[in-house]
């Protein structure tokens, strides 16, 4: 009974809709109105950009830490390793439902990437650094948030399968399950990325403007 009410509690964090009460408050607008019509950090950077982008994905990926880590409440998880694995997926999985799926904003939100990432930084937060470095430089190369959100996803899984060799069954199952989720809610944008038609976020405007010089040159 204590665990289904912490899960439910880590769903009702994760349905802070936080980029549409960023919108709504601060510009008037209902972001899912605009760009892609998702409630995340990909479509807070295009609409909103660099600034608002960057809180509203520091602030969903805050919800996936907190939700993750509401084991806390629950002692006799604190000593038992797997156990302990196991409730802190459940939380994590329930916070990125909440934020797909949030109960304070009409259930349409975002892709849940940025929960998930803190959902992997409660559990194993060297793997959510790796992730994290692939993300970055991925935006850096191509300034695709949708790209760096696909490859990051799917690092995670290479990460638990193959370099870390996680040997717990469920998390394993769990890093598949991210990498499909990332690439099965990003298939719009990987349509419009192959017909190039992809929004790049206004991040590294200075780079940018150094190869324009140079190429006048």
């Amino acid at each position: 009974m204590n665990e289904l009410l912490l899960i439910v509690l880590a769903y009702c964090i994760g349905s802070v809709p936080t980029a549409v009460w960023i919108s709504k408050s601060l510009f008037g607008i209902d972001i899912r109105d605009y760009g892609s019509g998702n409630a995340g950090a990909t479509n807070t950077f295009r609409v909103l950009g660099s600034k608002w982008g960057t809180v509203v994905m520091m602030v969903d990926i805050l919800k996936g830490v907190i939700a993750t880590s509401l084991y806390i409440f629950l002692p006799e998880y604190l000593t038992n390793e797997l156990h302990r694995t196991n409730l802190m997926i459940g939380l994590g999985l329930a916070s990125v439902i909440g934020h797909i799926f949030p109960i304070w904003a009409g259930f349409k939100g975002g892709k849940g990437v940025a929960t998930l990432l803190g959902m992997a930084v409660a559990i194993q937060p060297v793997v959510a650094i790796c992730c994290i470095g692939v993300f970055i430089l991925v935006l850096y190369l191509t300034r695709f948030v949708s790209l760096s959100s696909i490859l990051a996803g799917v690092s995670f899984m290479v990460f638990i399968l193959f370099i870390f060799n996680e040997k717990e069954t469920l998390y394993r199952i769990f890093a598949v399950m991210v990498a499909l989720m990332v690439v099965l809610t990003h298939q719009k944008n990987i349509g419009r990325i192959l017909k190039g038609t992809e929004s790049k976020v206004p991040i590294f405007k200075h780079r940018d403007r150094q190869k324009r010089r140079r190429r006048r040159q």
